[in-house]
């Protein structure tokens, strides 16, 4: 039954994703940069507002499922830093695409079809931190510059976070006509960013994939160790504890190559890395919800 049930969860989420790919492949036209625009700006800011809205978490237990976040993440990335100073690779390259991985694409699904919306509410909490790190600290790592506050406006996820955080708080609620918008809007995102990333891997060219692989197991070795580390230590109960484990040990995001691509690091072995890492997805994601649910 178990084995059933991880069957049901991954199904829609690597079909759409073999979906996109598969169209790009025949050569039908998708509107990648529109569809990428109305999802990051529009449809996930609606659904991390209503999901935080929402959600019947209690606040402390998101209080410290937050500092387990951010503990799990900075232990990341000083890992990997030593890392790639032993194993003599560029930073500017590597560290950011192996300490950020796809907690929007491939994690949300993941944690909303095995969770449900109580699993969705804390992997909003994971995306809107990793977006927070990945174009703050993350520019910082491949670009040497970066702006903490040009990030906050220019993110509408971030916006929606605060604003959701802010409802959660507070207590208050949308009108029912405003909250059913924002939620018929915010379902868009699901199938939207799953379609969306098999049409970016489709669109990438490999390099060296061999060498792609072993650091996309590596990846996986190091950010699924510390996250169960982080949250048996943290103490937390059974779904935010598989959620950081799940969100963690998500594969390379494609926002990793666009901004090697932006500042000039090397995007193909960048590529790389994404394909090789979101390939190795569709054998261990089964794997972790197996044991999470049984």
């Amino acid at each position: 039954m178990i084995f059933i049930k991880v069957i049901e969860i991954v199904f829609p989420v690597f079909f759409l994703s073999l979906l996109g790919f598969f169209w790009v492949k025949k050569g039908f036209e998708y509107p990648m940069q529109f569809v990428t625009r109305l999802c990051m700006n529009l449809a996930v800011p609606c659904l991390v507002f209503v999901s935080l809205m929402n959600t019947e978490i209690n606040i402390k237990l998101l209080f410290n499922f937050t500092l387990a976040t951010l503990f799990t993440y900075t232990l990341i990335i000083i890992t990997f830093f030593v890392i790639i100073k032993l194993i003599k690779i560029n930073s500017k390259t590597y560290l950011a695409p192996l300490s950020f991985g796809n907690t929007g694409n491939i994690g949300l699904p993941l944690a909303y079809f095995a969770f449900g919306e109580t699993g969705l509410g804390y992997a909003v909490l994971v995306l809107s931190i990793t977006s927070i790190l990945s174009f703050s600290i993350g520019i910082w790592f491949v670009s040497g510059k970066t702006s903490f506050l040009n990030t906050l406006k220019n993110e509408p996820l971030l916006t929606a976070t605060f604003i959701g955080l802010f409802f959660l708080l507070t207590g208050y609620q949308t009108p029912f006509f405003l909250t059913s918008t924002f939620e018929l809007i915010g379902q868009t995102a699901i199938p939207l960013m799953l379609i969306t990333l098999g049409v970016a891997v489709a669109s990438l060219n490999v390099t060296h994939f061999y060498w792609a692989l072993k650091l996309g197991i590596l990846k996986l070795f190091v950010c699924i160790s510390l996250s169960l580390i982080i949250g048996y230590i943290s103490q937390l109960d059974h779904i935010p504890f598989s959620i950081l484990v799940l969100q963690m040990s998500a594969p390379v995001a494609i926002t990793s190559y666009l901004l090697a691509k932006k500042y000039n690091a090397d995007d193909k072995a960048v590529a790389g890395i994404v394909i090789a890492s979101t390939s190795l997805s569709i054998l261990y994601f089964p794997i972790i919800l197996y044991f999470q649910l049984s």
